[in-house]
C-alpha cells in the first residue's frame, strides 16, 4: 500500500454562501470497510480538537470512503489480542473520539453509505444528524464476537427507544436503512445519488441562519442530553439572553422584517 492509500482521515473544506465554511471529514480505510484501528482513532480525535477551535466554522459532515461502508466497526485484527488492560485503552480511545465529534460546537451530519456497524454506528449516533442510503446497513454486532456494545452505544435508547436498543444489543443483528429510519436511528434516506442532495438541504439551513445562534443552539442541544427538563428550561434562559451580546439578532430580525 503506497503512502497515497494508507488508512488516514482526510478533512476538506468549502466556502458557505452565507460566509463561514463546510468540513468535510472522510474515513478512508475503504480497502477494509473503512474500520478503525488505534491510529485512525487518534487522527479523528486530533482532526476533531481542531475543527473545535475553528471560529469560521459552520458545519462538519463526516462520511466513510467509497460506496461500500460508512465505518464497518473497529478493527477486529487489533482487538483480537487484547487483554483487559489494553482493552480499556483501545475503548477508552474510540469514547474520546466519539466525544470529540459530540463537542463540535456547530452540526455534524453523518452522511452513511454501505455498512454502519458497532463503533461505526456509536460514530453516526454522536453526530446531530443522520442521513442514509437506502441500501445502508445499520447493527452492534459485538455480541457475536464476545465482546458487549459499550461506551456511545449507550445513546441508543434515546434514539429508537430502550426495547429496540436491547433487541439490537442482545442479538446482535443488522438491520435495513428503511428499518432504521423508522425506528429514528436515521433521520433521512434515499438512493445513492440523493445523499449529497439531501446533505446540501441541511447545510444551507445551517449555513444561512445566525452562526452564533446555531452554536447557542448546538450547547442546548448536548445539555438536553445531559440535565433534567426543569434544568434545561432553567439554563436556557441565559442561553437566550446571551444571543443578544452581539448584533446577530437585531440584524437578522431587522432583515426578517423588511423582507416582510
Amino acid at each position: 500500500m503506497s503512502s497515497d492509500e494508507a488508512p488516514q482521515i482526510r478533512c476538506t473544506f468549502e466556502a458557505l454562501p452565507a460566509g463561514g465554511r463546510l468540513a468535510r471529514v472522510t474515513v478512508d480505510n475503504r480497502r477494509k470497510l473503512n474500520t478503525l484501528n488505534s491510529e485512525l482513532i487518534a487522527q479523528l480525535t486530533s482532526r476533531c480538537a481542531r475543527l473545535q477551535t475553528d471560529d469560521e466554522l459552520r458545519c462538519v459532515v463526516l462520511t466513510g470512503a467509497g460506496d461500500r461502508a460508512f465505518i464497518g466497526g473497529a478493527d477486529i485484527r487489533e482487538m483480537a489480542d487484547l487483554d483487559p488492560g489494553r482493552a480499556r485503552a483501545f475503548i477508552s480511545r474510540l469514547h474520546v473520539a466519539c466525544a470529540s465529534i459530540r463537542a463540535l460546537p456547530v452540526p455534524v451530519i453523518a452522511r452513511i453509505q454501505g455498512y454502519c456497524l458497532g463503533a461505526g454506528l456509536e460514530i453516526a449516533m454522536s453526530c446531530d444528524l443522520r442521513v442514509a442510503s437506502d441500501t445502508a446497513t445499520f447493527g452492534m454486532p459485538e455480541v457475536n464476537v464476545g465482546i458487549p456494545s459499550v461506551i456511545e452505544a449507550a445513546l441508543l435508547p434515546r434514539l429508537v427507544g430502550a426495547g429496540k436498543a436491547r433487541e439490537l444489543v442482545y442479538t446482535g443483528r443488522s438491520i435495513t436503512a428503511a428499518e432504521a429510519a423508522q425506528c429514528g436511528l436515521v433521520d433521512r434516506v434515499g438512493g445513492a445519488a440523493d445523499l449529497d442532495v439531501t446533505s446540501l438541504e441541511w447545510i444551507r439551513a445551517i449555513g444561512t441562519a445566525g452562526p452564533r445562534a446555531i452554536r447557542l443552539q448546538k450547547q442546548l442541544v448536548r445539555l438536553w442530553d445531559t440535565v433534567p427538563l426543569d434544568e434545561a428550561i432553567e439554563r436556557s434562559l441565559q442561553t437566550f439572553a446571551d444571543a443578544y451580546q452581539t448584533d446577530e439578532p437585531r440584524r437578522l430580525m431587522r432583515a426578517f422584517l423588511k423582507r416582510r
